[in-house]
């Protein structure tokens, strides 16, 4: 009889094994419950037996799985892909589904269910529930999506079904006088706080980068030629570094946030009291940065004429928007391709001219 190696060799999965007289699956770590609970599971004493058994339960798995199965595929195959502080709100969102949706074949999942969802959200937590069950049925929505793409499914079941209000993506547009309001705010220190605030909102509003590469951002990045970004984001982002060549207004805003560095010796750009970054690489988190962007908002809310709080991502949409075209608007954000850039960061409402 063939030993496990040369089963390898004549072209079966590598993860088949022959030993004790019969053939066996080694089942990748997280996809145990699709074998019955199982490590290494039992596929048949002939290879006849065995080519069945796996044609068998393949077929089940892609093509009448549970939500539980395509959430663990998910969970696999995309999840790891994304952006440390991405991944574990997936995951939490991924666990709260399950709960709900496991049980059921992906087919079955209808627009009412979605909708039931989220009023069970909002009848327990309130908005924040809310918040919530909207960030975990964008979630589920992706995970259809690659269900289609996967062959499982032949069309999403709620893609386009669903109205959620905030389900939609973003359209807060910041207007000129907003920003203009922003930075005329009055600091109470010589550095950090709202001049770092400030500082941060004129260079990004030049650059327009994610709020990730903005904080990675050290001195050894000012470079002769410009500004050298590397895009830590690969889901739908151009991976190539990129350097934003100097002008008069880039080099003054480098400049300001320079001189809002409570520790001028710091390696990075925008730094803490102590001169540490405010980026966690292992947490994907930046909170002492949220923290004084939150704070920043509320005395600007208070001291100025500014009605509406905007978020640090409303500025690259304002960035995306105030550019002349789709394609440069694409090309300044480092977008992969202009449907993103068309979805989330053309907030601004086009002008029109009329017939005559």
């Amino acid at each position: 009889m063939p030993r496990a190696r040369n089963i390898r060799n004549r072209g079966y999965p590598k993860s088949w094994r022959f030993r004790y007289d019969a053939y066996y699956y080694r089942v990748p770590k997280g996809q145990e419950h699709l074998w019955d609970g199982k490590k290494e599971f039992h596929l048949g004493r002939s290879l006849s037996e065995a080519t069945a058994e796996w044609a068998k339960r393949v077929y089940r798995i892609e093509h009448d799985a549970t939500v539980d199965a395509l959430l663990t595929r998910y969970k696999l195959d995309v999840i790891p892909k994304k952006a440390a502080a991405t991944r574990r709100g997936d995951m939490q969102a991924l666990i709260n589904l399950r709960k709900v949706f496991g049980a059921m074949r992906p087919r079955d999942v209808l627009p009412r269910h979605i909708y039931k969802y989220v009023d069970t959200r909002i009848t327990r937590s309130g908005e924040e529930g809310r918040a919530t069950g909207l960030y975990e049925i964008r979630v589920f929505k992706h995970v259809f999506t690659k269900a289609v793409e996967w062959g499982i499914l032949d069309r999403h079941p709620f893609k386009g079904e669903v109205r959620l209000r905030g389900l939609e993506a973003r359209d807060r547009y910041v207007e000129d006088w907003e920003i203009a309001q922003a930075l005329e705010l009055k600091p109470k220190r010589n550095s950090g706080s709202v001049l770092m605030i400030q500082a941060y909102i004129r260079l990004k509003l030049l650059i327009g980068i994610r709020r990730g590469d903005m904080l990675r951002l050290r001195m050894s990045d000012l470079t002769e030629a410009g500004i050298m970004v590397r895009p830590h984001k690969t889901i739908n982002t151009k991976r190539t570094a990129r350097i934003f060549e100097w002008t008069p207004a880039l080099k003054l805003a480098v400049e300001q946030a320079k001189a809002a560095r409570p520790i001028d010796i710091s390696p990075w750009l925008f730094c803490t009291r102590e001169g540490e970054g405010y980026y966690n690489e292992d947490s994907g988190q930046a909170s002492g940065w949220d923290s004084m962007w939150q704070r920043f908002m509320t005395r600007l809310l208070k001291d100025t004429d500014v009605r509406e709080r905007f978020t640090e991502h409303d500025l690259r949409g304002k960035v995306g928007s105030d550019v002349a075209s789709i394609e440069r608007a694409t090309d300044l954000l480092g977008h992969a391709n202009k449907e993103i850039t068309k979805r989330h960061y053309r907030r601004k409402p086009e002008l029109v001219k009329p017939v005559h």
